[in-house]
């Protein structure tokens, strides 16, 4: 326990802080000592005036004593709503050290991403994936810790962090790697907002927390109080400083510094006048504090404590209505009072005028700005937010002021708040976006801007939180205000929104009852094609009635256009799923392509037809053979999504196909990667949405494809891969899937039951596409032994569906099955003509796998070795196993 000061320059604030400063000496040597050794993180937890910024301006000492390079931020409790506002203190020493042409150079492939962020490249006009954003962010800074070893990144009140900030910190720390950086962080202990709370304990999780900041003993405090105001303090005198502090340093060195500057004698007898002094150091006694100072002097704290954190002089005057001289006095006499501190210079200022203004501590900041009454608040907010747009700084700037000011039905306001929500979306901030639209709603808006605010606000959560869309656009079509175009986008938004959020059959209705009340024309015609499209990619039960309308409703288009192109897609999936003829299904897809090509209008990042038809689209070829064009189709949305920053659910998508289309071929190893890929960033969208389950679904089917049974179960088992099942078609068919996955594990019961409820749906569905929903031949694999009667009985059947779909995969896969289950010649014959089905179809797996069964079947060595080359060239190490096993038994 430390309880005198080792040297009279250590704070006092230090002592009894032994166990912290010997974890953040270790820390920080051990980054000096191996820059390929990992990063670290430390998270100091603790009540307000515990110590934790001292500790941080200590460990800043200690590290630039050992020649780190230092980086801090500290946040500010006013400045929660601004993004990235911490993150951009944090980098500012690198970020105004560089010109723009070199910062160019040195962010690479994201400056247009991270550069918009870090206030250093102007934003497009369009959203930015916020997701995207953070990974750009992430890449910059770990650039920077590269260049830079050895660095230390401290965070000072991240409790206060916005939360851009907090989101970026916790995705850094998250995987450090051997990146050799030492982040540390302080926060405050106790509740915490629900997405504050979520990311600095996923920090913590990534470090080591030093939670144990207690207060000063009574013994310490004894020592601190002689040390301080002299060695003749009487022992109850000592004890009284304890009794009235608690023993909080913070509130214990204020006292102290009042007992000396009050000259007050350190003696029993004028124990009795501690408590009055105390009360001075927080809360009401600032408030007293202040009232001695002077209205002037109350007016520029007020307007400092607005501001917060890091405002400079000339700022403060402007705010505050006085003179530079006059603020110059009140800086310096608030100073003087321990009220305010001077900070770290603004590099962008010149001048006494740039120097920048801190308050003595957070307590200090907090009180000041509770002192004013709400309506003095608002009043200097909106002096602020005017200041900040009359230099020129954008309404993203002033939108954290205007979002203190009372409402008052200011229509000005309304426009500043949504062009504020616009900025913010341009960097990747929605959240920011979503505070300054729903602020906006309180003004309130004229009831002709009410709706087109909700829909805004709507917009603004898309790409991040399909349920939070629902709710503002029904509430903007429940609205008076959107015209004629709006309010159809809004429907078609809604109804995209309802079936990411897994609710479908809602979002049938939605674009069903808009399309009845419009007249047959192009916008009815889209409607429509939108209401097929969620009826096509539903679960449940199809009616054969739909599938008849939308055939005759297909048959009258040629593809002169974008909405008779879009039933097309959508025919032509209705008819794959079903099973029909494969040829006339391609038929109808390629009416829609344009020399091979996406027709203009109906790009991946193109929104009138949203990514679920081109999704359709693609799958349609996968699934009849065509790969050739469902890998060009996949890969260009891949490249698209990048290339626009969408990092969010439709890149998860992208991948999710892209491996469908990889799997589909035999590229395995390339496939599984791909859907890890697009699993980690379907995780990040929400887990039980669709497009998790594609990617799950997608990355245990190919995991069963290479062999890796106990892997594909983990993955099964981590990620939720069970019933209850989503509403949506998930490809690869999710009955299929599981009950293979359950088979492969010796589940045998189980799978035979999964495999069961595939055919249930199938039959409900009117017909399956056998290759889709490949439950038939797994079914009848299962059941050769225990029910060999009706096993051949389900390959029968599979092999008459895969002859009516026609493509070389289906029946050589229906052939696979049947001769798996014959025996003699008859089991030859078959194999052999699955061979050569299967070297005619595109899916590279299948064709090794059946060149692996015929050359065990037939004895034939020559086709078990071909087969183990290509199994070899899929990365089906099963299969590899498998075949090396039987030319070593000398089975072929």
């Amino acid at each position: 326990m430390t309880r005198a000061r080792p040297s009279a320059a250590d704070p006092a604030h230090l002592w009894e802080r032994d166990a912290e400063l010997a974890a953040i000496t270790q820390a920080i040597d051990e980054l000096r000592a191996d820059r390929s050794g990992g990063g670290n993180v430390l998270v100091i937890r603790g009540e307000a005036g515990l110590g934790k910024t001292a500790l941080l301006d200590e460990t800043r000492r200690l590290a630039e004593r050992q020649n780190c390079t230092v980086w801090s931020a500290r946040a500010g409790e006013t400045l929660r709503t601004v993004p990235f506002h911490v993150l951009r203190q944090l980098l500012q020493p690198m970020l105004t050290s560089m010109l723009p042409e070199e910062a160019r150079e040195y962010l690479g492939d994201w400056y247009d991403i991270s550069g918009p962020a870090l206030g250093i490249v102007e934003p497009g006009a369009a959203p930015a994936d916020p997701q995207y954003v953070c990974d750009g962010l992430v890449a910059t800074v770990r650039r920077f810790a590269t260049s830079e070893w050895p660095l230390v990144l401290l965070v000072d009140d991240a409790h206060w962090a916005d939360l851009e900030t907090l989101r970026w910190l916790a995705a850094f720390t998250a995987d450090l790697g051997e990146l050799s950086v030492l982040v540390v962080v302080t926060r405050r202990s106790g509740a915490l907002p629900e997405g504050s709370a979520s990311h600095l304990d996923a920090v913590e999780s990534a470090g080591h927390r030093l939670d144990g900041l207690h207060t000063l003993t009574p013994e310490a405090t004894a020592e601190l109080t002689r040390a301080t105001v002299g060695s003749h303090a009487d022992d109850p005198f000592c004890r009284e400083v304890w009794a009235v502090t608690g023993g909080n340093p913070y509130d214990t060195v204020e006292l102290l510094t009042k007992v000396r500057d009050s000259e007050l004698q350190p003696v029993e007898g004028r124990a009795a006048e501690l408590r009055g002094l105390n009360h001075s150091g927080r809360g009401g006694g600032v408030v007293e504090r202040l009232s001695v100072l002077g209205d002037e002097a109350t007016r520029f704290a007020w307007a400092a404590a607005v501001l917060g954190t890091g405002s400079t002089v000339e700022l403060v005057a402007r705010v505050s209505r006085m003179s530079l001289k006059g603020a110059e006095e009140c800086a310096e006499l608030l100073c003087g009072a321990r009220i305010l501190t001077e900070g770290i210079p603004d590099p962008t200022r010149d001048g006494p005028h740039g120097r920048v203004l801190e308050f003595a501590h957070p307590l200090v900041a907090s009180a000041v700005y509770d002192s004013m009454t709400g309506s003095m608040r608002g009043f200097l907010h909106s002096i602020a937010a005017k200041t900040v747009t009359e230099s020129g700084r954008g309404a993203a700037e002033a939108a954290r002021h205007l979002l203190k000011v009372e409402p008052e039905g200011d229509e000005e306001l309304v426009a500043q708040l949504r062009e504020a929500a616009r900025e913010h979306l341009a960097v990747g901030a929605p959240d920011a976006a979503c505070r300054c639209l729903e602020r906006a709603l309180r003004e309130p808006p004229r009831p002709d801007i009410r709706a087109k605010v909700l829909f805004e606000l709507g917009c603004s959560t898309r790409l991040t939180a399909p349920a939070v869309t629902v709710e503002h656009l029904r509430a903007a079509l429940a609205t008076p205000g959107l015209d004629h175009a709006e309010r159809v986008e809004a429907v078609i938004r809604l109804s995209q929104a309802l079936l990411h959020n897994d609710q479908l059959e809602e979002a049938v209705r939605t674009v069903g009852a808009e399309a009845a009340r419009h007249d047959p024309g192009p916008v009815r015609m889209r409607l429509q094609a939108f209401r097929f499209m969620w009826e096509g990619i539903h679960r449940e039960t199809v009616s054969p009635d739909r599938s008849r309308r939308l055939a005759e409703l297909a048959g009258t288009c040629t593809g002169r256009d974008n909405a008779e192109r879009a039933l097309l897609i959508l025919r032509g999936f209705d008819a794959m799923t079903h099973g029909e003829n494969a040829e006339a299904v391609v038929e109808l897809c390629d009416r829609v392509l344009v020399n091979n090509r996406l027709a203009p209008g109906l790009g991946w990042t193109d929104e009138e037809w949203g990514i679920e038809l081109l999704m359709m689209l693609g799958s349609t070829y996968a699934y009849t053979d065509r790969l050739d064009l469902a890998d060009s189709l996949f890969a260009e949305a891949l490249r698209a999504y990048r290339s626009a920053g969408w990092h969010g659910g439709h890149l998860s998508l992208a991948n999710s196909y892209l491996g469908l289309a990889l799997r589909r071929q035999g590229k395995l190893k390339e496939a599984e990667a791909t859907l890890r890929e697009a699993l980690t960033l379907a995780e990040r969208v929400g887990r039980r949405l669709p497009l998790y389950w594609s990617a799950m679904c997608g990355l245990v089917d190919t995991l069963l494809a290479r062999g890796h049974y106990e892997e594909a179960w983990a993955v099964a088992e981590r990620s939720g891969f069970a019933p209850p099942y989503p509403s949506t078609i998930v490809l690869p068919d999710l009955y299929s899937v599981r009950g293979r996955l359950l088979l492969a594990v010796g589940r045998t019961e189980e799978g035979i039951n999964e495999l069961e409820a595939a055919e249930k749906t199938a039959v409900a569905r009117g017909g399956h596409n056998p290759v889709l929903a490949p439950w038939a031949v797994d079914l009848a694999r299962a059941l050769a032994v225990q029910d060999p009667a009706r096993a051949r009985t389900l390959a029968a059947e599979a092999r008459r569906q895969a002859e009516r779909f026609g493509t070389d995969t289906a029946i050589g896969e229906a052939l696979r099955c049947a001769a798996a289950l014959a025996t003699g010649e008859e089991a030859v014959r078959l194999a052999r003509k699955a061979v050569a089905y299967l070297a005619a179809s595109p899916c590279q797996y299948e064709h090794a796998a059946a060149l692996v069964e015929y050359g065990i079947a037939a004895g034939s060595a020559a086709d078990l070795g071909r087969g183990l080359e290509l199994a070899r060239s899929c990365g089906a190490d099963g299969l590899v196993a498998r075949a090396e096993q039987a030319r070593r038994a000398g089975t072929a």
